[in-house]
């Protein structure tokens, strides 16, 4: 199944109707337009004179077959494609050099299949899903800002062989994609990774009575809480909380034990620190747990 890029959303509500259908287990494509939906073609195309009610499109969504509320979408990330091309950007007020930066400017880079060209420094690919969410609950998102339904999470562990699990809070889930990154460092300082278009193949499953704080990300060694927050102390808190719970459902450690741990084992990182709302992750290397696990 496949979803073309004409399916774009800017917010992730249960107003938008879906535009595909698929069952638990189904891998479905969707084809992706870059965050600036796909406007910004040369180094004369500035932040500037981008239209900005079109920024950081979605593509679906996708409604799951027997997903209710209360139950969790597993989303696994099987392939990432990119174009040949990407576009970072600078502009006064964006990012984390907003008051130092007095001139835009736009930097398009070449890629191949295994690195970008930026600047003639060769750096190498991380392919990764900025934006990816069901639809909230109440009133809808914009794509553009992340939550517990997931959203703008910017996170460089959202990549190929990842499992992203996020919250069912409407009939069908309605999943939505997008905003890929060639390559992105931790934090996004700058408002803006290697924005590109390109395909994401996943495989999506409903889970029922599973209880996980969402959202919540698996690679095959990481457990991986995120929580957002327009405070970042108040973001980096969350996350570790929700990383403290997920250790105590899941293993005989507790409350006291699991805080220790993280101080021991755990990696409080930052997802992105420039989008409405900051989002943080803790890490936690999975065989770590396995003595303790119930």
């Amino acid at each position: 199944m496949r979803i073309g890029s004409e399916h774009t959303i800017f917010s992730l509500s249960a107003s938008h109707p879906p535009a595909a259908r698929a069952v638990s287990g189904d891998k479905v494509t969707f084809e992706t337009l870059d965050c600036f939906s796909n406007t910004v073609k040369n180094a004369r195309d500035v932040v500037s004179g981008i239209d900005f009610s079109k920024v950081n499109p979605a593509t679906g969504p996708l409604f799951v077959e027997g997903a209710q509320p209360g139950d969790i979408l597993k989303v696994s990330i099987q392939a990432i494609r990119v174009a040949k091309q990407g576009v970072v950007v600078a502009a006064p007020g964006l990012g984390q050099l907003a008051g130092l930066v007095e001139q835009e400017e736009t930097v398009v880079c070449a890629v191949s299949e295994t690195e970008a060209d930026y600047l003639g420094i060769r750096l190498p690919l991380r392919k990764m899903v900025g934006v990816i969410g069901t639809a909230a609950e109440g009133e809808g998102i914009s794509t553009g800002t992340p939550d517990r339904h997931g959203g703008n999470l910017d996170t460089l562990r959202i990549t190929e062989g990842s499992i992203v699990y996020l919250p069912v809070n409407v009939e069908g889930a309605l999943l939505a994609l997008g905003d890929l990154h060639a390559v992105m460092g931790n934090g996004e300082v700058m408002g803006s990774g290697l924005e590109i278009c390109g395909e994401v193949d996943v495989v999506v499953e409903v889970l029922k009575d599973v209880s996980l704080p969402l959202p919540f990300v698996e690679t095959e060694q990481l457990y991986i809480s995120l929580a957002s927050d327009q405070n970042l102390e108040r973001a980096c808190q969350k996350a570790v909380e929700q990383m403290a719970r997920f250790i105590t459902d899941h293993t005989t450690l507790s409350l006291n034990q699991a805080g220790m741990f993280l101080s021991l084992a755990g990696h409080l990182v930052a997802s992105q620190v420039v989008n409405p709302q900051r989002t943080m992750r803790v890490e936690v290397e999975k065989a770590l747990l396995e003595s303790v696990r119930k």
